[in-house]
């Protein structure tokens, strides 16, 4: 007698690989990159050095971080057609269809596209890395007339990026804070575009596809939209003054109104990215002003504790990170691109574990459909 295999909506619970390079204890806030804690990369490392853990399974020594580095900067710049590209679409279209058709066209410029070469993967592995700030930052300037500025080796990752956005270097404090979101961004273990990733990659497709379906993933509002839509909440609130009584009235409405950038489908506490991200943000803040944005997060977090924190439902990094992008002067449609930039570091050390012993993902359904199904003549259909 034969049993129906158990079904279970989203996978959830279900594991899909087995995994290194991350892990998460949600009862006790805990994220780790190989083993490290993220908060402490984000206070004590870099994206690049993050970046190398990720990928390789440890820190890299002076010389493994500075070669890697340079093969960084080295991949920054663009093919002239892929700019040609980037310049012919439309300025009203998302930035992340943008990202992700152009990061297919990036492969189109890749000596190869086999997956059977270590040195090959390892070359699109820096250029993906490499390229994606330059990506986000050139359509994001031509959207708004403006040339696309070559990248600059004589900065790191996040002030190039910010360069590359604003023509202006940042200040100490903004480069750190847009380091540090970076690196809490970069992994969180089976999330629905890292399945996507090596879903991909089990079909030995190339280094660019697999980034491209996972960006793709991405774009979704139930993934990598959370942050704008939790800063459109605060900008909605209008200040921290408006805060009781707009979820009062949210809540009356009804009960079960879920308050955007509270919450996590791992985490009970409150999410260490959220935590991290919060305390750079002061020093960012200390340069200028606190933004009404972030005084109504502050306290639509305190409110919301009494509320739901017995639930375990607490700020996730959605809810500040999108008010420090804003208080940067980057673009709300940005945010999700940026998370991206960030992202595909995961992807790929979740892909070059993928392709160690591959199989290609073939999963089971429930079939719940009519068989043996007879075909009626289109004459003697009514």
């Amino acid at each position: 007698m034969s049993s129906e295999p158990e079904y279970r909506p989203g996978l959830e619970d279900v594991p899909a690989a087995k995994s290194a390079v991350s892990f998460i204890d949600g009862k006790r806030a805990r994220l780790e990159y190989r083993g490290i804690p993220v908060e402490v990369l984000a206070r004590e490392s870099c994206f690049e050095e993050t970046s190398w853990l990720l990928l390789k399974g440890e820190l890299p020594t002076q010389r493994q971080l500075a070669e890697f580095d340079h093969g960084l900067r080295t991949r920054r710049r663009l093919h002239f057609r892929l700019k040609d590209l980037i310049r012919c679409m439309p300025a009203d279209g998302h930035p992340m269809d943008a990202l992700q058709a152009s990061v297919s066209a990036l492969g189109m410029y890749a000596p190869t596209r086999a997956v059977n070469n270590q040195a090959a993967n390892w070359d699109a592995t820096l250029k993906l890395i490499a390229a994606l700030p330059t990506l986000v930052a050139a359509f994001s300037r031509v959207r708004r007339g403006e040339e696309i500025l070559d990248p600059r080796s004589d900065l790191d990752h996040a002030a190039n990026f910010y360069y590359m956005l604003f023509e202006k270097e940042p200040t100490t404090a903004v480069r750190k804070v847009l380091d540090a979101a970076l690196i809490t961004h970069a992994e969180h273990t089976m999330n629905a575009s890292t399945f996507t990733a090596r879903v991909t990659g089990s079909s030995l497709a190339s280094p660019y596809a697999v980034i491209a379906s996972a960006i793709g993933t991405l774009s979704g509002p139930l993934h990598g939209g959370a942050n704008e839509e939790a800063l459109a909440q605060l900008e909605q609130i209008g200040g921290p003054e408006n805060v009781k009584p707009w979820l009062d009235a949210k809540l009356a409405a009804d009960p079960k109104f879920k308050v955007m950038g509270l919450g996590h489908r791992v985490y009970k506490v409150k999410d260490p990215r959220a935590n991290v991200i919060q305390e750079l943000a002061e020093h960012v803040f200390a340069e200028t002003s606190r933004p009404k944005n972030y005084e109504t997060a502050l306290e639509l977090e305190r409110v919301c504790a009494g509320i739901y924190g017995a639930k375990g439902v607490y700020p996730n990094v959605d809810f500040y990170s999108g008010v420090v992008y804003h208080s940067l002067g980057i673009p709300t449609d940005l945010f999700t691109p940026i998370f991206a930039i960030s992202r595909v570091v995961g992807w790929l050390a979740h892909w070059t574990e993928q392709l160690v012993g591959n199989r290609i993902f073939r999963p089971e359904q429930v079939f719940v459909g009519k068989t043996d199904v007879p075909y009626v003549p289109l004459e003697k259909r009514p």
